[in-house]
């Protein structure tokens, strides 16, 4: 493979586009440069002229000054990505944005790796296939990210996958993470593919993920809590040395702090997950009282570590009873949480008409 690629496929708004890759990408756009290309706020090169028998004058004097540069052209066997996408976004419910994302350097790509929140056929294509470029998808509303690459090792199929929540971070390795799943090259086809199966496991994995996330913060707390209830009973610290004159604070002092830090995540995460929790329809109808008063603590506690008008120890106070109250209820607030089911955000869309499929490139120029 060339340290110089160019890949060439058809839009329907723009005609031939053009994307320059690999390690010497900045001479294959050099090379689209001296061709007649212009590159655009996306950088996906464009031709300025119309006319098919222009278009073929300067796809061959592409070719030229690639072959002189020692930069190879290819030619897609889809069409532009950027059009898959945008239709794709058209048909999905709510507001999509659709935009295109370039990895000209092989490290770029490398680059996605780490947020690429996925346990199926992407995360592997990503990490052991060149993907030069690719769409993402975000929901306007929710702040969901899809990537959308073109499936490997097939003409015309796509990949859809998604990208980690942001309070999550990073998704690498995430065992929680949703498959991404591969797409038919039709829009109506593929849109209701994200809506009726990718959306709705994307949404389980998300629910799933704050459970666990909760559940470990929870776990760090009841250590945190353990160790420091040793401590005082004992009057001695965990290396069994005996404590000092102030220890009793210290070691209240120690275990607050760490306990808040992590408690943080319960209130990052907690709200979204008692929202959904439905105990009526549980074998826990009772839990309805407790699952209310864990919601009254979080909002109490809300603003509390920015709220100026508090003393130190009016703080604290309110930290330790939220942090009595989920260590009291944690038990009914998993079990219901892990019962609960994320609610269905999309609807299915309606079937595309024949105008909107993905069709093969048109007028794609051979090398």
């Amino acid at each position: 493979m060339a340290d110089a690629q160019i890949v060439l496929a058809y839009s329907r708004d723009t005609g031939i586009v053009a994307i320059g890759h690999g390690e010497q990408y900045k001479a294959a756009n050099s090379v689209l440069q001296t061709s007649g290309f212009r590159c655009g706020d996306d950088g996906v090169y464009r031709l300025p002229t119309s006319g098919e028998d222009v278009s073929r004058a300067s796809v061959a004097d592409l070719v030229r000054h690639a072959t002189a540069h020692g930069a190879e052209v290819t030619a897609s066997s889809r069409r532009f990505i950027g059009d898959a996408a945008r239709d794709i976004a058209r048909l999905l419910p709510g507001q999509w944005d659709a935009r295109i994302e370039i990895y000209s350097h092989p490290v770029w790509q490398e680059d996605l790796v780490l947020w690429l929140w996925d346990s199926g056929e992407l995360a592997h294509a990503v990490q052991n296939e060149r993907i030069p470029y690719a769409a993402t998808l975000t929901d306007t509303a929710t702040g969901a990210t899809l990537l959308l690459v073109e499936r490997p090792g097939h003409q015309l199929d796509y990949l859809v996958g998604a990208f980690a929540p942001e309070p999550f971070q990073e998704g690498y390795g995430d065992p929680h993470a949703p498959r991404s799943m591969p797409l038919p090259p039709f829009a109506g086809r593929a849109a209701r593919t994200i809506v009726d199966r990718f959306l709705p496991a994307y949404e389980r994995a998300v629910h799933t993920r704050q459970i666990a996330t909760a559940a470990e913060a929870l776990d760090h707390i009841r250590a945190e809590h353990d160790t420091w209830t040793a401590i005082v009973a004992s009057d001695r610290y965990s290396d069994a040395t005996p404590l000092s004159a102030t220890g009793h604070g210290e070691a209240s002092e120690k275990f607050l702090n760490r306990a808040w830090s992590e408690f943080r995540s319960v209130m990052q995460h907690a709200p979204a997950l008692l929202d959904r929790c439905r105990p009526a329809a549980t074998i826990w109808a009772e839990d309805a009282r407790v699952l209310s008063q864990l919601a009254d603590t979080l909002s109490d506690v809300e603003g509390l570590d920015v709220d100026a008008s508090l003393t130190r120890a009016e703080r604290e106070a309110r930290r330790w009873a939220a942090l009595d109250t989920w260590l009291t209820y944690s038990e009914p607030f998993l079990r219901q949480a892990r019962a609960a089911t994320p609610p269905r955000q999309h609807t299915v869309p309606a079937v595309a008409p024949p105008s909107q499929a993905l069709q093969r490139g048109q007028h794609a120029p051979r090398r």
